[in-house]
């Protein structure tokens, strides 16, 4: 592992979550680049790893489901087979070029060299949407959580879990057969997560309580009691809880790389079919790219796809010569 260099890479992939680790074997095992990858986090897997690691994932190709953590420790083994270089724990603050065909990357500890650049930084830079309520804060750490790191600490537990979304809904049913109990709490009467789920919720042991929101927490050390109201009656229930894990969404700040010059779009770098930005030799790939000229879709197996078309262009920008078809993998010796 390094902290900058003069070495001049062939592709730099900024992100190590799951689409950008899949970059990294792509580049350095199907075209052969010298690949770097620069994450920000101390660790691979990104948000699979920061926001759900004990959630199984069911849209993967050729896996009936696995857990965000197994996946994320099968594509580091793919990637890491064929040596890229892995930064860890630095964040890229400045992109320029320094000519017509190297990138210089500052970041908070180094400087760093590429022909090429594929941004793969998930959503970009991320924090939980916080509830504005001083008597639910007081107990964060202590009975209230924005993310789950481990399931398995709610073993037996009474947990209420606040939001409409897949994420809210998702923890619901993950915790169903773990907690004792398993409260689910939306201020609307409609959920945003996907239906399957919804109805699946509906016919489990989950209580649902809507509309309702949180109103105050109480407890002495740790939170014992959560109060929610109704918001079209007004009326009012008290619920014993050991915990509260509030899935409100997240805060993206992508104003790092409006900085670069890259044209951003609906929170999201503007990219076409090709994965180009409107930077020469860079790239984004993943949930942060929004193809202008076809359909958003926030799924890992279409940040893989992604990632495939922005290596095999970068491949082609830096040689010309090159095809940008590299063949089936069934036709390498691959290691």
């Amino acid at each position: 592992m390094e902290m900058g260099s003069d070495v001049l890479y062939d592709v730099t992939i900024i992100g190590a979550g799951p689409v950008g680790l899949f970059a990294a074997f792509y580049a350095a095992g199907m075209r052969g680049l010298k690949t770097k990858i620069i994450e920000a986090l101390d660790r691979v897997g990104g948000q699979l790893i920061t926001l759900y690691p004990d959630k199984y994932i069911y849209d993967v190709a050729g896996f009936p489901k696995i857990l965000a953590r197994d996946l994320v420790r099968n594509l580091e083994i793919q990637a890491m087979a064929y040596k890229p270089t892995l930064v860890l724990g630095e964040r890229v603050e400045e992109l320029s070029y320094v000519d017509d065909h190297t990138i210089q990357l500052k970041s908070d500890k180094g400087v760093h060299y590429s022909k090429t650049v594929i941004i793969c930084a998930g959503r970009g830079a991320i924090k939980p949407r916080k509830l504005d309520n001083p008597s639910v804060n007081r107990f964060e750490g202590n009975g209230v959580f924005y993310q789950v790191t481990d399931k398995w600490w709610f073993r037996g537990k009474r947990v209420m879990i606040v939001g409409g979304g897949d994420s809210a809904v998702d923890w619901a049913l993950e915790l169903k057969d773990i907690a004792s109990e398993v409260i689910l709490v939306h201020r609307r009467t409609e959920f945003r997560a996907h239906e399957g789920s919804v109805i699946e919720v509906f016919h489990s042991p989950i209580k649902v309580m809507i509309p309702y929101e949180v109103k105050e927490a109480s407890g002495t050390s740790r939170l014992e009691k959560v109060t929610i109201f109704n918001n079209k009656t007004g009326e009012e229930v008290t619920f014993e809880v050991d915990a509260l894990i509030l899935q409100l969404g997240y805060e993206v700040d992508l104003s790092i790389f409006k900085k670069w010059g890259l044209e951003i779009v609906d929170n999201h770098i503007k990219v076409n079919s090709k994965m180009e930005t409107n930077l020469p030799g860079v790239y984004a790939a993943g949930d942060i790219a929004y193809p202008s000229d076809s359909v958003k879709l926030n799924l890992i197996v279409v940040g893989f796809a992604q990632a495939a078309i922005a290596v095999n262009m970068a491949k082609k920008y830096i040689d010309p010569s090159s095809s940008i078809f590299p063949g089936h993998s069934s036709e390498k010796r691959l290691i």
